[in-house]
């Protein structure tokens, strides 16, 4: 059994998510990665309301995710679901060594957990490549429902 946690994003994990971002198993659903470091290197103030993470399994940085307030980030992928208390997330395991082993399933946990009882989270979207069963699957693992008609998971 793994031991999880999330700690906060610190200016000094940026090398540590370039490493991943560009690795083959994560670069082909982080599109843009340019865009992703910027957001980081800018996450105390343009991107200030985001929360992002490092996740770290026994004692090891292994992967890295973020949660949002929808509202705040301009995208317009909810379909007809309410704004208000409306979240969202995102996550990816970095090393190699820890895939397909259930952690994703328990990353998204933590993240749930973590907006349910610190924010005003009502409900929480993830709009993962459809392609990308891995991610599908693993929201599914984590009690996520696909809403058909907005496509999109939901809690």
């Amino acid at each position: 059994m793994y031991s999880l946690e999330l700690r906060k994003f610190k200016s000094c994990d940026i090398g540590l998510f370039k490493k991943w971002v560009y690795e083959d198993y994560v670069a082909k659903w982080y599109e843009q990665p340019l865009d992703w470091i910027y957001e980081l290197e800018h996450d105390q103030d343009e991107f200030s309301w985001v929360e992002h993470f490092i996740v770290v399994c026994d004692g090891k940085d292994i992967g890295f995710c973020q949660c949002y307030e929808y509202k705040l980030s301009g995208e317009d992928w909810h379909g007809d679901i309410e704004l208000e208390g409306t979240y969202s997330i995102d996550y990816m395991i970095g090393e190699r060594d820890y895939l397909k082993k259930g952690i994703g399933t328990k990353i998204i946990n933590l993240l749930v957990k973590h907006l349910f009882e610190t924010t005003s989270a009502k409900r929480i979207i993830v709009q993962p490549d459809e392609d990308n069963k891995a991610s599908c699957n693993t929201l599914l693992s984590a009690g996520f429902t696909y809403d058909e008609e907005n496509e999109l998971y939901i809690l």
